[in-house]
């Protein structure tokens, strides 16, 4: 994946900066994906117009999956949601890898990500910064037993952080924070609402 903000080059002085994030996909696998840029319309019909036919999305409600896919070059429910923050599961088609580049404004300001209450929520950073949970304000906002789980698309399988008396116990063996990508989503799995707040400007 590459991610490239339009912003990253120049000095920025407007309220609005608009940017672009370049990722690739590769056929045939799963792979967990989120919107980094905000958009008047953020559908897949608009997002994600390109992609090859075959290719399906999938998105968590909470208790199962919605599902949208493309045949024959259109997708069967354009108007499926992927705002900034939210996620979903992408199976693309075809045999290629595809690069898809996400074009919109970046969110600045005092931002929240909240979830509605205890279970599985696939979730995002908001804005188009790579990090780790801890660099990314995420860990301060959850308690002990809350898990992130992040899914490895070249096994197949998820790779699991959980929060245990105040730190993190990685997949490894260690104790290092859940690496979290530009345009990547990810499940948390919580006991209760959680909130992930930011406050981000590209000017600092």
């Amino acid at each position: 994946m590459a991610a490239i903000p339009s912003f990253a080059q120049t000095n920025v002085y407007s309220v609005n900066a608009v940017g672009y994030v370049q990722q690739t996909y590769q056929p045939g696998v799963y792979q967990m994906i989120a919107n980094p840029l905000n958009t008047t319309n953020n559908t897949i019909g608009s997002l994600l117009s390109t992609v090859p036919t075959g290719t399906t999305i999938y998105k968590w409600t909470g208790t199962s999956y919605a599902v949208a896919a493309r045949a024959r070059g259109v997708w069967d429910n354009p108007q499926f949601t992927l705002n900034p923050g939210e996620g979903c599961f992408i199976n693309l088609g075809g045999t290629a890898p595809f690069t898809n580049t996400w074009v919109g404004e970046v969110m600045q300001g005092n931002l929240t990500n909240a979830t509605a209450g205890a279970g599985y929520v696939m979730w995002s950073s908001i804005v188009p910064q790579a990090g780790d949970a801890d660099t990314l304000g995420l860990t301060t906002n959850l308690v002990n037993g809350d898990s992130v789980y992040e899914f490895n698309s070249g096994t197949g399988s998820y790779q699991v952080w959980a929060r245990a008396r105040g730190v993190w116990s990685d997949p490894f063996g260690g104790n290092t924070a859940p690496p979290i990508n530009v345009a990547q989503s990810f499940f948390l799995s919580a006991g209760g609402p959680r909130t992930w707040a930011r406050t981000f400007s590209v000017n600092n």
